[in-house]
């Protein structure tokens, strides 16, 4: 555990005078590079890490590592993300998916985003054919061109196709939004793009938000209002009683924040109803104990995702139900510091969606380290 001068520097740190979060940086830079040393000791002799079946592990892995602010990645790659990039280019597949035991659409985006993080042209052909693995993915069933089943619009996990949902759809909104620089030039002819038209019709009916979701279940009630669930019509958290007797999917956590990031990336203004909404629920339901609705499990993801959302929404101070204002960073980043294990890593004791597993984790909080780092002001 860090020190209580430590969280005291952390909670003060907005008020640091003319350099406001000075007094972090260096705290963040180390534990970055502590979190990536473990994850490095961790690589498979072959390239990968953890599980070859999963090449999702691995990009996560590339990614924490790319972004790391002790490195300078301008003229050479360490011989160990070399080897890494390597192997996950190695796994693409004809259709352009990166991915060897199914899950092609979450193996895929996960890759695409660590292969553009380096910033190198030597990977922008892999990039190019796995976006047209993701764009190849996204649902329209029922008549073509009309969102008339409540999955068009979304992604799912590829290689099971029964339905689409917010994480695999987040994930791919994300991987082709940061790789879009790549096809903006034309260098590599003409592209498919996602229809985001489609896309933010999934979006919304994901929501509880009734001016904007179609769907009969979508609920106004004060605990849900604004927050996202799984997919349209299921959520993971469970369901409420609303006072008037009626069902309502609980929002939840993690999946608000994909949501928030998916509605930024779809490019939305800040004053559209659906991400005011978003940010009413998320103030409301701030923490950084639990993943809201879902307790512990998930928590790291749900840790990854706030980071993301809250730095590509351009979110300093995050309004709470009490009018009062959340330093997301320094809260987000004690929180973090102070959960690092010795070896460098983290680990969830609740091991659903595989979080006992410490390279998925350490990967996540390295990165969400970065994200706090590379926004502060």
């Amino acid at each position: 555990m860090k020190s209580l001068a430590l969280l005291l520097a952390l909670s003060i740190s907005t008020f640091a005078g003319e350099k406001p979060y000075l007094s972090i940086q260096q705290e963040l830079k180390q534990s970055i590079a502590r979190g990536n040393a473990w994850l490095v000791a961790q690589q498979d002799e072959k390239g990968y890490w953890d599980d070859g079946g999963l090449p999702a592990f691995t990009a996560l892995a590339l990614t924490a590592l790319a972004r790391d602010p002790n490195l300078d990645l301008s003229k050479k790659l360490p011989e160990h993300m070399r080897k890494g990039y390597d192997w996950l280019v190695a796994q693409q597949k004809e259709d352009g998916g990166i991915y060897n035991r199914g899950l092609t659409t979450y193996n895929t985006a996960t890759s695409v985003t660590a292969l553009v993080a380096p910033g190198l042209s030597e990977y922008e052909p892999a990039i190019v054919k796995a976006r047209r693995h993701l764009i190849n993915n996204q649902w329209d069933i029922g008549e073509k061109g009309k969102t008339d089943d409540q999955n068009d619009g979304g992604i799912g996990y590829g290689s099971k196709d029964d339905h689409t949902d917010m994480s695999n759809t987040y994930l791919s909104i994300e991987a082709l939004a940061l790789s879009e620089k790549v096809v903006d030039d034309g260098k590599f002819g003409e592209q498919p793009t996602l229809d985001w038209d489609a896309a933010l019709t999934f979006l919304s009916r994901s929501q509880n938000l009734k001016a904007t979701n179609d769907q009969e279940w979508a609920s106004d009630d004060p605990k849900n209002k604004g927050g996202f669930i799984y997919t349209p019509g299921s959520s993971k958290a469970g369901e409420d009683i609303t006072e008037d007797g009626k069902v309502a999917l609980r929002s939840y956590g993690s999946i608000s924040y994909a949501g928030l990031l998916s509605l930024v990336y779809a490019q939305l203004e800040p004053d559209d109803p659906r991400i005011v909404a978003v940010k009413e629920w998320l103030g409301k339901n701030y923490t950084m104990e639990e993943n809201p609705n879902m307790g512990a499990e998930g928590l790291y993801y749900y840790y990854h995702a706030m980071a993301k959302a809250m730095n590509a929404a351009g979110i300093d101070k995050l309004k709470l139900a009490d009018g009062s204002e959340a330093d997301w960073r320094t809260d987000l980043a004690a929180k973090l510091l102070t959960t690092q294990r010795e070896n460098g890593s983290w680990v969830n004791d609740n091991g659903r969606w595989m979080e006992s597993n410490p390279v998925l984790v350490t990967a996540y909080t390295v990165q969400a380290l970065e994200e706090i780092y590379r926004s502060i002001p």
